[in-house]
């Protein structure tokens, strides 16, 4: 294997590109003594940022909220973290750019994991939008909602350089490209309208991309075996496929190792961020095995009935109350019925909304002016939907069915 290969197209001051890649909406305040790069300064908004901290109380693929040892959203990111570094490092690409855009690349996750992302598509389809995808939720979160307080104690948006946010939105993992190379141009990431629709802007972008895969589908198989999710025979299928590709068990730490080495191996500014043949066909069977058995399991019906009757209560209860600027005034009304819901939703409200501006220490985006339409209203429950923990849906919706 050749170490460094990439260095000449690392994310850096030589790069052709760099300033494109560094560009923030807004400069960012300066400290005298601050000794961070831009991508490590990127780092660190997102590891202080709420929406960061809530992926602990995510789910992955499994609701399991009191089983320690099942893995939630936040494990998923550190476990894409590990991987996307280790070849970053490898083959000379820049390590704090790829450890910025794996720490923020599920920040837009619903609760519930995909089963929410579901039930969000539908009622988005319902009001004439088009799906919900995470990939474009996480960048609506990082540009425009999740908030940090400056040195001055006003709060604004995270306002991260374009490349962490550029391999954010491209970073769909569900695509089977083999030989991933960034694209030429630098475009508006607001136009695009489905995931996987451009590779990301920066190779970092892209190790992050294959990264995603290789981290999820072994800690999937290790999940479903550990709460007896498949069967007998789907286990002696997955010991077949393990002997096919040369392997006595198929588990995290063998698929990541293995497909880590064969990126490193195989990957060439030539022919992308790539696996083997053989391996690239390890990935597949696995993906194939894990869809079937897992993802598609009949056992998730109950599961996904409940994800779906959670959030459809809770947006359901708050759509009913738009009244244009007189919105929150009606939400108001409902806070001895709904005490929780009403006074966080509200206030979320008011964070976003110019229609009270007394707290001046809110200088963030105002996403949705003055409620003008029932449509920025919906979309602002949807929002504030996504951002919730799977724990906090169901204490809203505890609270919707208590008497």
């Amino acid at each position: 294997m050749a170490e460094k290969i990439f260095k000449e197209y690392s994310s850096n001051e030589k790069n052709p590109d760099w300033e494109k890649h560094i560009e923030r909406e807004n400069q960012l305040y300066q400290r005298k003594n601050d000794i961070r790069s831009e991508y490590e300064r990127d780092y660190t908004r997102i590891l202080h940022s709420l929406a960061y901290r809530r992926l602990k109380h995510k789910t992955q693929v499994f609701f399991n909220i009191d089983n320690d040892h099942i893995c939630t959203r936040m494990e998923h990111v550190q476990h894409v973290e590990s991987v996307s570094c280790t070849i970053a490092k490898y083959l000379g690409l820049n390590v704090d750019l790829t450890r910025a855009i794996a720490m923020g690349h599920d920040l837009g996750h619903a609760p519930f994991g995909h089963e929410g992302e579901v039930e969000l598509t539908n009622i988005r389809n319902e009001i004439g939008l088009d799906n919900f995808w995470h990939e474009r939720n996480s960048l609506r979160m990082i540009d425009n909602i999740e908030l940090l307080e400056d040195n001055n104690s006003n709060l604004q948006n995270l306002n991260l350089t374009y490349a962490v946010r550029d391999g954010i939105i491209s970073h769909c993992g569900e695509v089977d490209d083999n030989g991933i190379i960034p694209r030429k141009e630098r475009i508006d990431l607001n136009t695009i309208k489905k995931p996987g629709e451009y590779q990301a802007y920066t190779w970092e972008g892209c190790v992050v991309k294959i990264s995603d895969k290789i981290a999820y589908l072994g800690r999937d198989i290790e999940d479903a075996l550990r709460m007896n999710f498949i069967d007998e025979k789907d286990i002696a299928e997955l010991l077949e496929i393990s002997k096919i590709h040369g392997e006595k068990t198929i588990n995290t730490t063998v698929i990541i190792h293995n497909f880590i080495t064969s990126i490193c191996e195989n990957s060439t500014p030539q022919t992308g961020i790539m696996l083997s043949e053989e391996d690239n066909q390890m990935l597949k069977d696995i993906k194939t095995f894990n869809r079937r058995t897992i993802y598609k399991n009949p056992k998730f019906e109950v599961y996904r009935k409940y994800a779906a009757l959670v959030i459809r209560s809770i947006y359901e209860t708050l759509a009913k109350f738009f009244d244009y600027d007189n919105t929150i005034n009606k939400l108001s009304e409902m806070k001895d019925t709904y005490p929780k819901l009403i006074s966080e939703f509200s206030a979320y409200l008011n964070s976003y909304c110019s229609i009270d501006d007394k707290d001046v220490r809110y200088q963030n985006k105002k996403i949705y002016g003055k409620l003008e339409t029932d449509m920025i209203y919906k979309q602002a429950i949807i929002d504030y939907i996504s951002g919730m923990t799977d724990r906090y849906a169901i204490e809203i919706f505890n609270e919707l069915i208590r008497f």
